[in-house]
């Protein structure tokens, strides 16, 4: 088996630089990145089940409860790009070892915090160890393995491990919850972290791109803080009102901040995002219809946990394992999207995805304090979960298509920054829809606040629907030698697999 991974000599092919150790056993590399993007990918959706214990011990507000969520995916998002470059350049172990170091810290500090600041703050660094680890997991097993049949076989197995990982969440989430505590959702990382650590620095070979590269740091710092300025303008809203100084000024401050960072990614030699290719129409409309799905789609973890247990009164245990359906949905849809795609073709699913959800979020609307769980939460669960693996695969396709094979990893890596940048800003902006509409503490009213952003949510996507039956490019429509959108090609497939990793 030991034999599968490429010797490597000092410097390889196309400027790689690698060491000239001998390569380490199959299975050491593959477990190693694999472990990496489990916790990753775990850590987005873990936490969901113990939101209503981490606030009922910290003393979280609504709003505050938020960012426990909001902190973690605004740094991961703002940071994946430059965390890629990162490794081009400083190597990717080295980034794997330092991202993984900072996961694991902000884990544990996280576990122990004592009030709700220290908590946000420690989600915060956790998603920026997520962004430098992420993009080195898979790099390290492209490197590791020749091109052939054992490079599918290892990414086949990291792209499972990383849909296990988001799938199995909500049961992870409930059973150290309710077993255990909130704090275990978060220092369960620290174990296995170190375990990582330990085989990846032993074990695991360096390589990195040769010659001298930028790294756009004030890019990240930019889009991350103009990001979280606008989301934390929206969340003011809800108290203070839209014409409030409180509200306005980080509304309209994080907006020039989102331009300067535009300007800034214009001027600089190696930017952390080429604005030219959004100049591509296949590229720039699907980014912007996964931002937009984005933000109806990821907070319906959120709202369906606060209301398992808020309102229907279920135990974390109860409502990690209600999430199980829903769970397996996504990933039955990411799984049949490639191969629908190959009848009806992107557009065509990507539409049909979406409304699919939408419709689930409709059904949603009925929630109500003495809901079954088959009508208010499998049902419609598992239709909006369907909905957003469907749909998720065929519009990463879309954009790499449009985009040259050399761009199609930076395209893959800007479709999901977009998703995560859009489910950010849509939670707090559905956060504070919902808080208009609750009046209390009392079931029958938080079900009206959720039911209220489930309503907003769905028509979100029905619009989300209609930008895409307008804006993305026909499948005769590709330019000359793009790739396939049908999902046939081996870059729509990568980017498939990636966008069904992500949901």
């Amino acid at each position: 088996m030991a034999r599968m991974v490429q010797s490597r000599s000092t410097t390889g092919t196309a400027g790689e630089k690698h060491d000239d150790r001998p390569p380490p056993a199959v299975w050491v590399v593959v477990l190693a990145a694999c472990a990496g993007q489990f916790l990753v990918v775990l850590d987005v959706s873990v936490v969901n089940v113990a939101l209503p214990s981490m606030r009922r011990d910290l003393g979280l507000s609504a709003a505050g409860l938020q960012w426990v969520l909001n902190a973690y995916t605004l740094t991961f998002a703002g940071f994946m790009l430059l965390g890629g470059r990162a490794g081009d350049l400083f190597g990717r172990k080295r980034m794997f070892l330092v991202g993984l170091g900072v996961f694991v810290a902000a884990s544990l500090a996280g576990g122990l915090a004592q009030d709700g600041w220290q908590l946000i703050a420690a989600r915060a660094a956790q998603g920026v160890g997520a962004a430098v680890l992420a993009p080195s997991t898979l790099t390290i097993l492209t490197t590791s393995f020749p091109e052939g049949h054992a490079r599918t076989r290892a990414i086949g197995t990291w792209t499972a491990v990383g849909a296990g990982g988001g799938a199995a969440g909500g049961l992870v989430g409930g059973v150290l919850t309710d077993a255990l505590s909130w704090r275990w959702v978060l220092l369960i990382n620290v174990p296995i972290g170190a375990l990582v650590l330990v085989a990846a620095g032993v074990w695991v070979t360096e390589s990195r791109l040769g010659g001298r590269r930028r790294l756009d740091l004030p890019g990240a710092l930019l889009v991350t803080g103009g990001l979280g300025s606008v989301a934390y303008g929206i969340v003011q809203t809800e108290t203070r009102g839209w014409t409030s100084g409180a509200a306005l000024g980080p509304l309209l401050g994080g907006l020039a901040v989102l331009a300067l960072f535009v300007a800034v990614e214009a001027r600089t030699r190696a930017p952390l995002v080429p604005l030219q290719l959004f100049r591509l129409r296949s590229v720039s409309a699907a980014n912007v219809a996964m931002f937009v799905n984005g933000a109806a789609m990821f907070c319906m973890w959120y709202f369906m946990s606060l209301y398992m247990q808020n309102v229907l009164a279920y135990t974390p245990l109860q409502a990690g394992l209600g999430f199980i359906p829903q769970s397996l949905s996504i990933v039955l849809g990411s799984k049949l999207a490639p191969l629908i795609m190959q009848r009806v073709g992107a557009r065509t699913l990507a539409v049909t995805g979406t409304l699919t959800a939408a419709t689930g979020y409709f059904w949603q609307t009925g929630m109500h304090a003495d809901g079954g769980y088959a009508s208010t939460v499998l049902g419609p669960g598992v239709l909006m979960a369907l909905g957003a693996g469907l749909s998720a695969t065929p519009l990463a396709a879309v954009a790499t298509a449009g985009a040259e094979p050399r761009d199609a990893g930076l395209v893959s890596g800007l479709v999901n920054t977009s998703r995560t940048m859009g489910g950010a800003l849509g939670l707090a902006a559905l956060a504070t829809v919902a808080a208009t509409r609750i009046h209390g503490s009392g079931p029958a009213s938080e079900a009206a606040g959720y039911a209220l952003a489930f309503r907003t949510g769905a028509w979100i996507l029905l619009g989300s629907a209609l930008l895409m039956i307008t804006t993305l490019p026909r499948p005769d429509h590709r330019p000359a030698g793009a790739t396939d959108i049908t999902g046939a090609s081996g870059t729509s497939d990568t980017s498939g697999a990636a966008a069904a990793r992500d949901v």
